[in-house]
């Protein structure tokens, strides 16, 4: 294998593997890594690069893996030579876009990878106007033609009408077998340019992803762009100007290995043995203390969380440990936002925001697993900006928030969202999204049997069970792809509920006013069934203000105070019954009502896995 650091730039091919969910990226990782024989044949596996233990049991990719793999070219011109190739695996959930972004960033090509029993799928066109953003060249490859149900000519004329080349430019691999896979390496080799930079310059390396090892502290990754960096060499952060003296230096292939120096387009890997995770940004720029350059790269655009939840830990005393998972799990995923707050239900907590409803179910699942924490979530929702009458702005990012007072007009984010569906299904799609208040925005025909429609939609009413609802409208054939795009004026209306006159902040919403009379049934409903009846009569009331909109009754437990009479005078039974009424009178004007923690465990937490819904 040709030593890093002393490896020529124009040997050097940087690329990832992008497509749509379930296409089939890690298992031709897999394959490539036995072709280029960097993992022992003893200790391969399938899906090797997929680490965590919630990725191989779901069967996604959550977390980009970066890999060095040697490469003798077989055929063409330069049959015989040596390259390097770097290759870096992708997720492909709409979720983990932002994943896909960094990796884009450290690449000069992409694989486009359509599976060719199912077409261009909706992260498919996500990934590629991606690619294309960041001017990469693309290889477009259809996986899995060993299936019996596989139509490669008829998607490679899809694909080709999509990226504007010929059907036969469309490279046809297995994932499965390795059918075509030495000959997509060598056409890497041949199509993707070597990376650009300057050797002799000072050393700039841009960080794109960063993970926290419990024993060695953060190991960052870095894709070098300009000049050399050596192990023992004292690194400066750009943007913190932190300084760190270099304990390791390497590169991934696919296991760590040491090296001496790492130059000009290569990716590796640095360990300062810092355990402080602010110190190492993705998107930050490394260089040399003794000879720092003066300009940082451009990083990363911050992501905007979609979704806001609350987590909190169910044994309040676990709230500086949830803290310090949150830290440590910040630097495996900068697209997590989090802030605390305190909930009267609930105690100490964190607000945190996500990308989507699959984010946040693996956040939650990680934390629990990784750092042993039973935490609650609370019901997901967006945020909101309400303009009062006095002209006053607040943003609300949960409903406990919302203002009292004349309120003027409210703000509601929205997103284009891209579903691609099989013709016959049209009807029902658009029906779907018409009752979630979508407006058509365009429709194209991809092909004379699949149809993209392309919606504008509030983002609240996506974030709940709308890809369920379309997955089972479409017989699971449809696929969904969203992307924020600012913000409209809805009729939108807070619903309270009380108990017993109270209301009870935890279960407050912010919905359109056309589903408040819904959203106010339900609760009730559900509440009556949770808390324990009481010796008197306790109603549960939805309300918009001060007008109420639902009600359901807790009826009361009635104690048998004449059990004790056995015959004798009416007017004793009387007298017993009357004194228990003049009780239960004066207990319902005192008395209060404890919600148990079970009842805003159930009534608030996402009842269902938004990760078993989330393969968009």
């Amino acid at each position: 294998m040709i030593q890093p650091g002393a490896t020529d730039p124009a040997a050097i091919r940087n690329f990832c593997i992008i497509a749509h969910i379930d296409h089939g990226k890690s298992t031709l990782a897999d394959r490539m890594l036995q072709l280029t024989e960097v993992v022992d044949p003893r200790l391969m596996r399938a899906q090797y690069l997929d680490r965590m233990d919630i990725e191989r049991e779901r069967g996604i990719t959550i977390k980009s893996q970066a890999v060095r793999m040697p490469w003798k070219v077989r055929e063409g011109e330069r049959a015989g030579s040596q390259a390097v190739l770097n290759m870096i695996d992708t997720p492909g959930h709409v979720d983990f876009t932002y994943e896909v972004s960094r990796s884009l960033a450290a690449c000069e090509g992409a694989v486009l990878l359509v599976d060719a029993a199912q077409g261009i799928e909706a992260q498919t066109l996500a990934n590629l106007y991606l690619a294309l953003e960041n001017n990469l060249t693309i290889i477009p490859v259809l996986n899995k033609i060993d299936l019996p149900a596989a139509q490669p000519d008829k998607y490679a004329e899809e694909l080709a009408h999509l990226i504007g080349c010929e059907p036969e430019d469309c490279h046809r691999v297995s994932g499965k077998t390795g059918e075509g896979v030495p000959h997509l390496l060598d056409e890497i080799v041949r199509k993707f340019p070597p990376p650009v930079g300057e050797a002799d310059a000072p050393a700039r390396a841009m960080i794109f992803d960063s993970v926290y090892d419990i024993y060695r502290g953060v190991v960052t990754y870095v894709r070098v762009i300009d000049g050399r960096i050596e192990a023992r060499d004292r690194i400066k952060m750009m943007s913190t100007g932190a300084v760190h003296e270099l304990l390791e230096l390497g590169v991934i292939s696919p296991e760590p290995v040491k090296s001496k120096a790492i130059g000009v387009g290569e990716v590796g890997y640095l360990i300062t043995g810092v355990k402080d995770v602010r110190q190492s940004r993705v998107g930050d720029t490394v260089t040399i203390n003794s000879r720092p350059a003066k300009q940082a790269l451009g990083g990363y655009k911050d992501p905007k969380p979609m979704v806001y939840s609350g987590l909190y830990p169910l044994d309040g005393s676990e709230y500086p440990d949830l803290r310090e998972a949150l830290d440590k799990l910040k630097l495996n995923d900068a697209a997590l936002v989090y802030e605390p707050e305190s909930s009267a239900a609930l105690g100490f907590g964190f607000r945190c925001g996500f990308l989507g409803l699959l984010h946040l179910e693996i956040i939650r699942e990680r934390l629990e697993r990784e750092f042993n924490l039973d935490l609650i979530s609370t019901a997901p929702n967006v945020v909101y900006r309400v303009l009062m009458e006095d002209g006053e702005e607040v943003v609300v990012t949960n409903p406990s928030e919302y203002p009292t007072g004349k309120v003027g007009e409210v703000y509601e984010p929205t997103v284009r969202a891209t579903v691609l569906t099989p013709n016959d299904f049209v009807g029902a799609v658009m029906e779907l999204c018409q009752g979630r208040r979508g407006s058509l925005r365009g429709m194209d025909y991809l092909s004379a049997d699949r149809v993209e429609l392309r919606y504008s939609m509030p983002l609240g009413e996506i974030i709940f069970d709308f890809f369920d609802q379309l997955k089972s409208r479409t017989k699971g054939y449809a696929s969904l792809d969203y992307e924020p795009s600012g913000e409209q004026a809805a009729e939108l209306v807070k619903v309270d509920i009380l108990l017993q006159g109270e209301p009870v902040d935890a279960f407050s919403a912010i919905v359109h006013k056309d589903k408040a009379y819904q959203y106010g049934t339900t609760i009730a409903a559900k509440l009556r069934e949770l808390i324990p009846r009481q010796q008197f009569e306790v109603p549960i009331q939805a309300a918009i203000g001060s007008r109420v909109i639902a009600r359901e009754t807790i009826r009361a437990i009635r104690k048998d105070v004449l059990a004790k009479c056995y015959g004798g005078d009416i007017t004793r039974k009387r007298k017993l019954l009357e004194k228990q009424k003049e009780g239960k009178k004066r207990m319902k004007m005192v008395g209060r009502v404890e919600v148990p923690q079970e009842a805003f465990i159930a009534a608030l937490s996402t009842s269902e896995s938004a990760g078993d819904k989330g393969k968009k």
